[in-house]
């Protein structure tokens, strides 16, 4: 996983939390922040990805992440010192390799974690259980089921972020076509604005395109009342990863064999970059992003069309995919207790809603409710149906969103889908060499 992927994961997954438009793989380069030490004041450690709020930098995202240390620094009396990821820094390292050899070695109290990472420290016990604190009571189950690792909930998020289909609904009302809900449907809608000469209907980058294959991959498994039994088994070997993303894997292969993907564009485009300028010219009918950039001027917030943002195409219909981050606490942090304390009040539903309020995001709290703005309405009402797929599950021993997202990849440069689906097997058995 290189640098730049890093940054756009964290960017895409907790916009709220970095640069808004860090979301295209660290097109801006946090800066190094020069920390005032002081022996005096009680403080806390933090090592992210991002820097305290430049006050000359007009930045909602990130302000609602500082308002909400604010008040807990306030109540606590605490300070909260930012140590601060940048590439240049550790010679290329990604930020999950930095935070990896940190964490390890105590030298910092609070995290802001990548699912991978989330399941290799609380594995090692180097995560601190979040489960008695307050605040975690109101969590949505969707936060528990993906940050628990061997029954301790390690991590937990400001926001959940949920990814979805960016549609220009006035060119497929041109063509007389719905919004599909199967894969077979989409195929059709792509079938048919090619022959009226969009030559490719899917705008795609290097990133995304995992979207569609865990959509389908998981779409029963999360929906059809038997979770836990299935995680168990591919946990235990009697199930086989690669059999529930096989479909996936082949529906990605028909849309590049059939010219509704341009494969050597998307292996190497970054997000948004790439496929936005024809979205919003009204060129390109459809392209995978997150909630977040449907916020944001500098992304998909402002077009000239009516755009809607829907689930992806699976046997259950429009599936949001939503994978999961979130702050965690070191257990061996010099400052570690103080860290849980603020983490309980920036999790508390009195910070979440001004978080979610300034951002127009979906809240972790089950209690904390912010309208959406008009064009996210589809994806919102799928997810408050409780209809969704995880695109990162720490109680999976193969992590989902990241090697998924890297095997996707592997197609997109000419690999066959046996050959991906071999892949998965590699990485299942080496999980269950270790267990």
């Amino acid at each position: 996983m290189k640098a730049t992927r890093t940054h756009r994961w964290i960017s895409a997954c907790l916009a709220a939390l970095a640069a808004v438009l860090l979301v295209s793989c660290g097109h801006e380069n946090p800066k190094n922040l020069i920390l005032q030490e002081d022996e005096e004041k009680q403080t806390v450690n933090l090592f992210s990805p991002m820097e305290k709020t430049d006050p000359d930098a007009e930045n909602v995202a990130r302000t609602a992440s500082d308002l909400t240390v604010a008040m807990a620094e306030e109540a606590l009396g605490i300070t909260m010192v930012y140590r601060t990821y940048t590439a240049e820094t550790y010679q290329d390292k990604t930020y999950d390799e930095v935070c990896l050899d940190r964490a390890r070695n105590n030298m910092d109290d609070l995290y802001l974690l990548n699912p991978d990472t989330i399941l290799a420290l609380g594995e090692e016990g180097k995560l601190m259980d979040l489960s008695g604190l307050e605040s975690a009571k109101n969590l949505r189950e969707i936060i528990r089921t993906a940050n628990t690792v061997d029954g301790k909930l390690v991590a937990i998020p400001q926001e959940v972020v949920a990814y979805g289909l960016f549609v220009n609904a006035d060119m497929f009302q041109q063509y007389n076509l719905s919004l599909p809900e199967t894969p077979e449907e989409f195929l059709e809608c792509c079938r048919v604005f090619q022959e009226n000469g969009i030559e490719t209907p899917i705008g795609a980058n290097r990133w995304w395109l995992e979207t569609f294959v865990l959509a389908q991959a998981y779409a029963d498994l999360y929906n059809g009342g038997n979770t836990q039994a299935e995680i168990a088994a591919l946990n235990s070997g009697e199930a086989r990863y690669s059999d529930y993303m096989r479909p996936g894997f082949e529906f990605l292969q028909t849309l590049i064999d059939r010219g509704y993907i341009d494969a050597e564009k998307a292996l190497v485009s970054e997000v948004i970059e790439a496929e936005g300028p024809d979205f919003l010219a009204g060129k390109t009918p459809i392209v995978m992003a997150y909630w977040g950039a449907a916020n944001t001027e500098t992304a998909y917030g402002k077009t000239d069309f009516n755009m809607k943002v829907i689930g992806f195409p699976s046997s259950r219909g429009q599936m949001p995919v939503m994978p999961m981050t979130g702050w965690a606490v070191c257990s061996g942090g010099e400052h570690a207790q103080d860290a849980m304390n603020i983490l309980d009040i920036i999790i508390s539903d009195e910070a979440l809603q001004l978080y979610s309020e300034t951002n127009r995001v979906i809240s972790p709290s089950k209690n904390v409710k912010v309208e959406c703005v008009p064009a996210l309405k589809p994806l919102n009402d799928r997810i408050e149906e409780g209809v969704y797929v995880l695109g990162s599950n720490a109680g999976m021993n193969v992590e989902q969103w990241g090697n998924t997202c890297q095997i996707v990849r592997m197609l997109l440069g000419g690999a066959s889908v046996d050959e991906c689906m071999a892949a998965f097997d590699e990485l299942q058995d080496a999980a269950l060499s270790r267990s």
